[in-house]
């Protein structure tokens, strides 16, 4: 069945239109105005005289449908001002590569000359060459443990720079852009079911039971 949609209710909001209609549908035997359902008009027949006539009844609402919209629009908006930027990274990138590489490369280095000029100290303690891999391997492991501290500030700096600055910036709590959404959205479904969907259910059964009665 084919839902005329009014002028200002945007296709994102067409399910929550039918959900106050099921709704008020599903909850008709409560309301004694609405005591015709299943007799004059079925709920499915009611339902699809509604949903052809969505342009009529979302105008009652039509006030508190642009100030839902207005607030969402003015959250999303401020959501996307809070995402932040990225900046060009190839820099970084290299620099991160080589903080990262530098500890595990000297430390392989430095792990490799120790060991081979141990070794060779030892079998022949006279060979020059092997104290002078020992002192390779000082060396290497000293530009380890400096690459480690690079690296350890780095992260951090990272931290430091990526940390929530909620506490510095004045102003209502997250919360409230959600909370004064909710409202709105309550607003205008209160509105569109007491001024839109149930006048027109009455005025459809009303012109039912009409039809039904007898010519005098």
């Amino acid at each position: 069945m084919h839902m005329n949609v009014a002028p200002y209710l945007l296709t994102e909001d067409r399910a929550e239109y039918e959900r106050v209609l099921d709704d008020a549908l599903s909850t008709a035997h409560a309301r004694p105005d609405l005591a015709g359902v299943g007799t004059r008009l079925t709920a499915g027949q009611l339902r699809s005289m509604a949903l052809n006539a969505t342009a009529l009844i979302t105008t009652a609402a039509a006030g508190e449908y642009d100030h839902f919209v207005k607030v969402r629009e003015q959250g999303r908006l401020a959501v996307a001002t809070r995402i932040p930027v990225p900046q060009d990274g190839s820099g970084a990138g290299i620099v991160a590569i080589v903080t990262v590489m530098v500890p595990v490369l000297a430390g392989s280095a430095a792990f490799i000359f120790l060991l081979v000029g141990a070794l060779l100290h030892a079998i022949a303690p006279t060979v020059v060459f092997g104290a002078t891999l020992l002192t390779a391997g000082l060396v290497f492991g000293a530009v380890a443990a400096a690459g480690l501290l690079c690296a350890a500030i780095g992260l951090l700096r990272t931290a430091l720079r990526n940390s929530p600055t909620a506490t510095v910036t004045a102003g209502p709590p997250a919360t409230a852009p959600d909370d004064e959404l909710s409202r709105a959205r309550e607003a205008w479904r209160l509105a569109l079911l007491e001024r839109g969907v149930l006048p027109f259910l009455r005025d459809a059964l009303a012109a039912a039971h009409r039809n039904d009665d007898p010519t005098p």
